[in-house]
This record gives structure tokens, sequence and C-alpha cells, in this order.
């Protein structure tokens, strides 16, 4: 028997069939129109209307909202029509829409069992070549002009300055509630990696609803800093997910024992329009 529940998030109806083939749970967002075969985070009480801002956190409310209590299976993941968990490392040309079904997660092996969520495994934000570091934040390299020899001082903090707009991660730590904000921050100071796409696999319906408990209070604290009409471009109108994608990582590496699992990067828009 199956021991995990997975959301798969889609844009596109078409997508239907496929995911379901794959033995995952279709959730459709996005401003086209799913029928009711579908999860969706429009029903119920929900904030769909912020998905483009705030992305797959839409569902993550609607499922707090809604749904999670109904949830039976031992654990529950997150995934999307372009990322799938897997247990291994594929190469990019051994993947394609047909060897998806054979490569991607559909059982938590035992030994997993001792963990509580899994991860997506780190993406390194140091690693950027230098060039990349001064097209993007050329204004923050010329205060802080050691930033390009010293990869260790390019923390989250700074890439966050440098891709969503300086000082706006301060900003919105300062409106956490005192259980994290000391935490949060010595994190994205300290740290050079996340854990990306705000994809987790969690075993504990208890544990995901403390998530949810911490990190929607504290987006709704944030929009009265951030609003969302003069919000412009991809990184800062979806500013909120990607706050909440760094709290992910943050809050599931204190407060679960963890692991991690590899990412198969597919897009399924390209054979399933």
């Amino acid at each position: 028997m199956k021991n995990v529940n997975m959301f798969c998030l889609a844009l596109e109806p078409s997508h239907y069939e496929f995911i379901k083939k794959l033995g995952y749970i279709p959730v459709g967002l996005g401003e086209k129109k799913f029928d009711q075969n579908w999860l969706s985070d429009k029903f119920g009480i929900n904030i769909s209307k912020k998905n483009k801002y705030y992305s797959e956190y839409t569902f993550h409310y609607w499922l707090w909202k809604n749904y999670l209590d109904q949830i039976d299976s031992k654990w529950i993941g997150f995934c999307q029509y372009e990322k799938f968990w897997s247990l291994k490392t594929y190469k990019t040309e051994d993947i394609n829409i047909d060897s998806l079904n054979s490569q991607i997660l559909k059982q938590i092996p035992e030994e997993y069992e001792n963990y509580e969520s899994i991860l997506t495994e780190p993406s390194f934000v140091n690693q950027w070549k230098t060039m990349k570091f001064i097209k993007k934040g050329l204004k923050i390299l010329i205060k802080k002009p050691l930033l390009i020899l010293d990869k260790k001082k390019r923390n989250l903090n700074f890439h966050f300055d440098l891709m969503h707009g300086e000082n706006n991660l301060n900003k919105a730590i300062n409106l956490l509630d005192e259980s994290n904000k000391n935490d949060f921050k010595k994190f994205v100071n300290k740290e050079v990696s996340f854990n990306p796409h705000i994809m987790v696999i969690c075993k504990s319906k208890e544990k995901l609803k403390r998530f949810y408990e911490d990190v929607f209070p504290w987006l709704e604290k944030c929009e009265k800093i951030f609003g969302f009409e003069n919000l412009k471009g991809y990184d800062n109108t979806r500013i909120y997910g990607f706050l909440a994608e760094r709290f992910l990582s943050y809050w599931f590496q204190k407060n679960t024992k963890y692991t991690t699992l590899p990412v198969i990067n597919y897009n399924i828009r390209k054979d399933i329009s």
C-alpha cells in the first residue's frame, strides 16, 4: 500500500490524466478553469486571489484550512508539473515524458522511517559566477565590494537582497513572532544554501499544521509592508512565495529530523500543452 499522498501542482487542465497515471493527486492552480476532478485552492476558505504573489502557497493555505485533517497517509508530499521527487539523480538526457513514471518517487522507503521530513537537496547561493552577482546587484556590491571576493559572506540574506529587493528580507523577519525571529535571522545570515522549490514531504500532520500556523500569519503581516500594487517583475511580484520558501528551509531544519532527496527537473508542458 502506498504510504505517501503526493500533491502535484499544475497550471494546465490537460495535465490531469498524466498526473493521475503517476499515482499523484492533481491540484489545479492559476487562472484556468479546472473541473471537479481536481483539487483546487478556489473553494472553501481560501486566498486563491493571491496566487500571483504567493505562488504554491495559496494551495498550502487551502490545504491547511479545508483538507489537512482528512489525509490519512503516513507521509504528505508536494511536487509540481515541472519538478518531481526521486530516489536517485538522473542525467538530463535520460529524462523524458515516458521515463518519468519509473523515475519519480512513489513510496517512501523504510530506511526513511526515522525521519520526520524530507527536503530538496540544497541550492548554494554563494556559487554563482562573479559576473552574475554584478549583473543582478551592482549597487549592493559597490556598497560591499568584499562580497565579490569572500564567498562565505554571500549568505541567504545577501542573495535575497540581490534577487528580491535590498533589505526586504530583514524587514519581513522583524515581523516574525519571537519564537522564530532571532533564529531565522541567524539562519539567513549564516547559511549559504537553502532547500528550494517550495517542496517538502512531511510525516506528521501536526508538524505541517504548526508550520502553516507560523508561516501564514507572518506573510499576512508582510502584506502591510510590501502590499501588492507596487510589486513589479517576477522576482518582486512573488516576494511572499520567496520569503516562505526560505522560511520553509529554516523551519523544517529547526523543528524536524530531516533528510534530503533529489529533484527531477522536467517540465511536462513541453509534451502536454
